[in-house]
């Protein structure tokens, strides 16, 4: 049995594009939040499809990449993941308010269960949050959170003005410690 810190690297290796740590086990996710997706041939061949575009773009060619995420979604309209990865790709290229639409679109798809919810939520909030909407990023990375997300929590927890101000005063208290300014205690 692997542990959840050899997860989070095979997945790092596996699925370079998304952040280190993100839900990608069914362990994970909460029972009643799994996906329920079926095993039709249009969503295996969408899957294959995207498995070429994510090899794809790790080989450093994203335009190649998106032509087989575009070709997925026109196998699987339905699929969630492969909007996802799309709006990945999107990104890449610069065309932010496209990945949005995808990412917009996957929550909607997924009606906020499984992986490719976990994953779109996720996603999103650190578009909001490059852009400056912390209040919309807090509120996305809580949905990855709540349905498993590690990074998502861990996110959280730095968005937090309370921690962010114990943060910096534990950095000032060992600051000074390490410059001889404090007296004794």
């Amino acid at each position: 049995m692997t542990s959840a810190n050899d997860r989070a690297i095979i997945n790092s290796i596996f699925n370079p594009l998304l952040p280190v740590g993100e839900c990608v086990y069914d362990e994970n996710i909460p029972e009643e939040l799994r996906d329920t997706e079926e095993a039709t041939p249009e969503n295996e061949e969408a899957k294959h499809l995207e498995l070429q575009g994510v090899k794809t773009a790790e080989a450093g060619d994203v335009e190649a990449a998106l032509k087989s995420f575009n070709k997925a979604i026109e196998v699987a309209p339905h699929r969630a993941s492969s909007f996802n990865n799309r709006a990945q790709a999107l990104r890449l290229m610069g065309k932010v308010e496209e990945a949005m639409a995808d990412l917009n679109t996957a929550v909607t798809l997924s009606q906020g269960r499984g992986r490719a919810a976990c994953q779109a939520f996720t996603q999103r909030a650190m578009v909001h949050r490059l852009q400056g909407h912390d209040d919309l990023a807090r509120a996305d990375f809580q949905e990855a959170a709540n349905i498993g997300s590690e990074f998502a929590k861990a996110q959280l927890v730095q968005m937090n003005p309370y921690a962010a101000l114990c943060n910096k005063m534990l950095h000032d208290v060992f600051s000074k410690l390490q410059r001889g300014e404090c007296g004794e205690v």
